[in-house]
């Protein structure tokens, strides 16, 4: 669904990304762990085209997009959910997911309100109410619910259960596995070692801008010392 090959980045002067590779299946929950500074956030928004590839590809769905521009990259069916979040803090739940909205979508889950709803019942009982007036969870659920009202065949999600209360942590989990289970490849950056082994099947781990490692997640829990290398604080 999802490949990437030898990606370079910069910001600036500045090299990111050192010719970066990996790739996520239909179906398949896959995390990009790191440091805080390590890449992850820069990988995304490198396929995403928010920041221009200096070398590499990026194909999505049998097809190349690393010269793409951004909005038609979304077109093709690729979600991102930035860290930021960026909800329209003054239009409701319901108007925030009708901004999303794109067209049925071959080989994608079609979602509705509804099925939202269902998949985020917080959503569902606040449907009139501003995004600003919404606890930092709910935001993010509602950043999640926005970008699948666009039926995308792959989801990158950026730090989604960061500054989360654990409730709400093992809510996103479920919907994330509920969200696998439509088929979807998820594309998951992450810090949080115990969320990605919830509900991720294989994981990438990134240092300054280059894959240390990269396996299943049960390989990754097995070896302390490759944790304790590239992931302790």
């Amino acid at each position: 669904m999802l490949s990437v090959k030898d990606l370079h980045a910069y910001y600036g002067r500045a090299h990111i990304l050192h010719g970066l590779s990996l790739e996520a299946d239909a179906g398949e929950v896959v995390a990009l762990l790191g440091r805080n500074g390590a890449g992850k956030s820069t990988t995304m928004k490198t396929i995403m085209g928010l920041v221009p590839p200096a070398q590499g590809e990026v194909n999505f769905s049998g097809k190349r997009i690393d010269r793409l521009p951004s909005y038609r990259i979304a077109r093709l069916g690729l979600g991102y959910v930035p860290e930021e979040r960026r909800i329209f803090t003054e239009l409701t739940v319901l108007e925030n997911l009708s901004v999303g909205r794109q067209p049925v979508r071959d080989g994608a889950p079609t979602w509705t309100e509804e099925r939202l709803f269902a998949l985020f019942p917080n959503l569902g009982r606040m449907r009139d109410r501003p995004g600003g007036r919404m606890s930092g969870g709910e935001q993010q659920m509602l950043t999640i619910a926005r970008t699948l009202m666009g039926n995308p065949r792959c989801v990158m999600l950026d730090e989604p259960s960061e500054g989360l209360a654990p409730i709400i942590v093992e809510q996103m989990a479920e919907s994330i596995r509920a969200l696998k289970g439509e088929g979807l490849s998820v594309l998951l950056c992450e810090q949080n070692l115990h969320f990605c082994q919830a509900v991720a099947d294989r994981a990438y781990i990134i240092e300054k801008g280059q894959i240390h490692f990269a396996g299943s997640m049960a390989e990754l829990m097995a070896d302390a010392a490759l944790r304790e290398q590239y992931l302790s604080v």
